[in-house]
């Protein structure tokens, strides 16, 4: 006899398969490679029937969530299918949890339970993007400009007191270490074995260092106080720090936390200790703008 309490989960359950149904549905329609679309499509598929399965002892039928469908189609557009997968079926795991609960009441649970931590296996095996090849070459530029150009602006905004200066000295100098920086991948990574492409790994770290320059300077260019300009500047670069860590952290399936209080400890530990040698300066130099 299934109890109310176990016929509400495995409507929350059915609730998921037609949910992630749609979704996979919708990458694979999406996506290019063939063996992937194959993979995809079949694994939606799976979720469609796990939903009849479930459909079997509710007998209801059950409406996807659409935000959900919306939401995690709509992410990969940015952050490419394997960030949308890996946090849906990290979702997805705690409902396996669950299933664990209803193997008692429900024998079928344990198969669709197995099933669900076999579609995880085939979707590492299958992805291929290149910002997963080139992660590496992001984490160069973003952490390079982050430590850099945070400590650069913190120091000059206290030395040259003048938010056009400071944000065209800013400017002049995340272009030119955007450069260097990307001159600098594409020597290393051709002087490596990997089999990666140099002119891709030199792009994305260019592209990733100008992107944390632009948001460390805009404030500069927008707001005449240098004190707010910097507090607009630390907050960005603390965002910034907080979307990557935490799109590293699960496509890569590491832990949060430890990795963003470290990235964001050492930026904004240089940005203090350049915003004394820029009182420092400032002072012994006389300079007065």
């Amino acid at each position: 006899m299934i109890s109310p309490e176990e016929n509400k989960a495995m409507l929350s359950f059915q609730r998921n398969e037609i949910t992630e149904h749609f979704v996979y549905l919708n990458l694979s329609r999406r996506e290019k490679k063939a063996h992937n679309k194959e993979v995809l499509k079949r694994i939606s598929d799976d979720e469609l029937r796990h939903y009849g399965i479930w459909k079997k002892f509710t007998g209801r039928d059950v409406k996807p969530d659409r935000f959900k469908v919306w939401w995690y189609s709509s992410i990969t557009y940015i952050f490419g299918v394997t960030f949308a997968i890996k946090l849906m079926e990290a979702a997805e795991g705690r409902a396996q949890d669950a299933y664990c609960k209803m193997i008692g009441a429900i024998p079928e649970a344990q198969a669709i339970q197995a099933e669900e931590e076999g579609h995880e296996k085939e979707l590492v095996a299958m992805i291929d993007e290149d910002r997963l090849k080139y992660i590496g070459s992001v984490v160069l530029g973003l952490n390079d400009a982050l430590v850099e150009l945070s400590g650069t602006m913190a120091g000059l905004t206290f030395a040259l007191q003048n938010t056009r200066i400071v944000g065209m000295a800013g400017l002049i100098t995340g272009i030119a270490a955007s450069l260097s920086m990307a001159a600098s991948e594409y020597l290393s990574t051709k002087s490596e074995a990997g089999g990666k492409n140099p002119l891709k790994a030199s792009f994305y770290t260019g592209v990733a260092y100008v992107m944390a320059v632009a948001v460390l300077i805009v404030p500069y260019f927008v707001l005449h106080n240098y004190f707010l300009a910097l507090l607009c500047a630390l907050i960005g670069a603390v965002m910034l720090i907080f979307i990557f860590t935490f799109y590293f952290s699960v496509v890569r399936e590491m832990p949060f936390r430890k990795r963003f209080l470290e990235m964001l400890s050492i930026s904004l530990g240089v940005a203090a200790l350049s915003f004394l040698i820029g009182l420092a300066v400032r002072y012994f130099l006389g300079i007065d703008i």
